[in-house]
């Protein structure tokens, strides 16, 4: 057994830097003191603050050992970034990222989703409203070759040591990984369609809407459409989303596109955002933490917060759209304002992220780690990452934005009192941090 692991460690010793070969060995040569040190922190944070860690299938003693036996072997700055990026993926939760890159640094999204059925991998969703131009039909295709590559056995050579990779929800985050792809690799797909045609498809050929905008807005047959363009990191959203809400408070509905938000966020943003909606103090998301001074006891906190009515609030239906690209605050925006009965959500399963992430800092760099540090719950309870839109399309055709029309049809046919239940409604409603 003891052979077995050992000649397992050297294989990937071996993977883990042959994926650095091209590089110029120019990199400054690294302190080994240092990283043991930085090591030893990500391992000391990852076992006080990472939320999740007793609820994941990864070995944790396997993670300690094997990296620290691959430690004397690191001996460049891009090694050492790529070992600690295969470290965090152990673990397959996108809330855990590496605040710096390589070449050979996976990308932290793709415009597809893979669902694993019976072992085999097909496109679930594609980013409709973020792609230019994609003529192609390939919902429902099965996933047959990574680079020429069977796709099962690229998922098999994914470098995770610590964790069983025929799990399926690890399997099914590693597939997504390795379809994000690489910086310095093509990404080339072979599918099978529907008619069991089989086509050739380059990921790097489609081209994503680069949006300068905050936010977009539009109206059509009275509906205010408002998008966020994945702006939850900037402060000056909420003076933009003002001042257009402001423009469209006659609309006879709000449909709040958020199926590009991809990125982390600012929940003070969203919090702001769902003042402008609501008339009283609501709930908006319960939370989970771990908590422990030195080596004392560990203790759970638990919590739940809250978000207050300011400014004029809009008072007509809202509808919110979401996707595999809603993620992190925007995915507790949505989940938020159907929980408090403010607004219905339309669209697929969102990028279901597990809580809230919060950066730590290595020793010796100034850059740093992002790791679930509490867990999100819906106010019923349930866990945020289990939410399912109360109206789930099935993405079916790229060639209609199937969850607008979906919003349109319902706002179209709607009763004011089946979209606000729970809220006495007042259009002059004026927080008192307002006046």
């Amino acid at each position: 057994m003891i052979q077995y692991i050992q000649v397992k460690r050297l294989l990937f010793l071996i993977l883990i830097f042959s994926c650095n070969l091209g590089f110029s060995q120019s990199n400054n040569r690294i302190d080994n003191y240092k990283l043991n040190q930085d090591f030893g922190k990500i391992i000391q944070d990852l076992s006080d603050k990472y939320v999740h860690l007793e609820d994941k299938k990864t070995d944790f003693d396997c993670v300690k050992e094997t990296y620290s036996y691959l430690l004397p072997n690191v001996t460049t700055n891009q090694e050492k970034i790529l070992l600690f990026e295969y470290m965090l993926n152990e673990f397959y939760d996108s809330n855990l990222i590496l605040h710096t890159k390589t070449k050979t640094s996976y990308r932290l999204n793709s415009p597809f989703y893979l669902k694993l059925k019976n072992n085999k991998f097909y496109i679930q969703n594609i980013w409709y409203s973020q792609i230019e131009d994609f003529g192609k039909n390939i919902i429902g295709a099965e996933v047959l070759n990574f680079n020429s590559k069977e796709f099962n056995k690229v998922i098999g050579k994914f470098p995770a040591q610590c964790v069983n990779k025929n799990l399926p929800e690890v399997r099914e985050w590693i597939a997504n990984k390795i379809v994000s792809g690489r910086y310095h690799e093509s990404r080339i797909l072979t599918l099978k369609l529907a008619d069991n045609r089989k086509i050739s498809l380059n990921i790097d050929h489609i081209k994503v809407k680069k949006e300068k905008k905050l936010l977009s807005v539009s109206n059509k047959n009275g509906i205010a459409v408002m998008r966020i363009n994945n702006s939850f990191d900037n402060i000056n959203l909420i003076k933009q989303f003002d001042r257009e809400l402001n423009k469209n408070l006659d609309a006879r509905g709000l449909i709040l596109d958020l199926r590009n938000t991809i990125s982390e966020g600012n929940p003070h943003i969203a919090k702001a955002l769902i003042g402008r909606l609501i008339n009283e103090e609501m709930p908006y998301q319960k939370n989970r933490s771990k908590d422990k001074l030195k080596n004392n006891v560990e203790i759970i906190r638990s919590w739940t917060e809250y978000v207050n009515p300011r400014g004029i609030q809009y008072d007509k239906p809202v509808i919110v759209l979401v996707g595999r690209w809603t993620a992190n605050v925007a995915e507790a925006m949505a989940v938020s304002l159907e929980g408090m009965n403010r607004a219905k959500t339309v669209g697929t399963e969102m990028r279901k992220l597990s809580g809230s992430a919060k950066n730590y800092s290595f020793i010796n760099h100034n850059y740093g780690y992002n790791l679930t540090s509490y867990a999100s719950f819906q106010i019923n309870g349930s866990r945020r990452e289990d939410f399912v839109p109360k109206f789930k399309v099935v993405q079916r055709s790229v060639l209609k934005d199937e969850v607008l029309n979906t919003a349109f049809n319902l706002l179209k046919n709607n009763k004011q009192n089946s979209f606000i239940t729970d809220i006495n409604v007042n259009k002059n409603i004026v927080s008192k941090l307002d006046k």
